[in-house]
């Protein structure tokens, strides 16, 4: 099955749920042959994001998304795989308050789990799908 992958928050305030929403869209756009594309959203913050939290947060967006977290070495190692970027940013009034920067890109695998292709933030969802589309 081939995998479009996204690391974020389920805290951050505006770019991963646009982006989150972006993938669900992208599958819905593929109608049935979207059924070969597993979406899946990989926390950059497993502190916060729990898997109950995490699950709440998938529902929202696409029945089929998968939220997944991890301890901090585990997280840090997925991240190192599909080289993204993320560092906490500076805590304000509490501990729990704080943003993330982290590399915004979506990415294709393939089934066998070889990279295939980055899409870069702001791409419109038809744009994605018809990408994918070529390797369905």
């Amino acid at each position: 099955q081939y995998m479009l992958v996204y690391f974020g928050y389920t805290w951050c305030p505006d770019v991963c749920p646009v982006e989150v929403l972006v993938m669900g869209h992208v599958i819905e756009i593929l109608g049935t042959v979207g059924e070969q594309v597993q979406p899946l959203f990989i926390t950059v913050d497993p502190t916060r994001d729990t898997v109950s939290s995490l699950a709440k947060y998938a529902e929202n967006f696409h029945p089929r998304l998968l939220a997944l977290t991890g301890r901090e070495d585990q997280v840090a190692a997925a991240a190192a795989a599909y080289r993204v970027y993320y560092g906490k940013g500076e805590v304000a009034d509490s501990r729990d308050d704080y943003l993330i920067d982290h590399t915004d890109y979506m990415y294709l695998m393939g089934p066998n789990g070889a990279f295939l292709e980055v899409f870069p933030h702001g791409m419109r969802p038809a744009e994605v799908a018809q990408s994918i589309g070529q390797y369905l």
